[in-house]
């Protein structure tokens, strides 16, 4: 496995061009929204209008998040403590972090809070 700090670079600056993006997408459904009928009800578009913007709206709170856990590994990586179970204190498997470099618990103690 490559550097921690740089694959968690990596992959937080394409996280914030996935969140650009759906910002932009957002912007783009609430702006169609004010051209149209504002009335959901009777709109036949209004409720699919919703649907995309509530549907936007999770996915950029979900990349939010990630972009979070991304700085806090970050925050892991400086402090010397990144790769290490924040459960057990086991070392967190390398196929793990490959798999998701934010991870802050070993794949055992994982499977035990699912």
């Amino acid at each position: 496995m490559d550097d921690p700090r740089s694959r968690l670079q990596r992959e937080r600056e394409q996280t914030l061009e996935r969140l650009a993006s759906l910002t932009g997408d957002y912007d783009s459904v609430v702006a169609a929204s004010l051209d149209t009928n504002a009335d959901d009800e009777h709109d036949p578009e209004g409720t699919t209008i919703a649907f995309e913007r509530s549907q936007i709206g999770a996915l950029v709170r979900q990349v939010r998040h990630h972009l979070a856990e991304l700085d806090a590994a970050l925050a892991r990586v400086d402090d010397a403590t990144y790769g290490v179970c924040e459960v057990c204190g086991a070392a967190i498997g390398d196929a793990r972090l490959e798999a998701l470099p934010a991870a802050r618990t070993c794949i055992t103690c994982a499977s035990r809070r699912s």
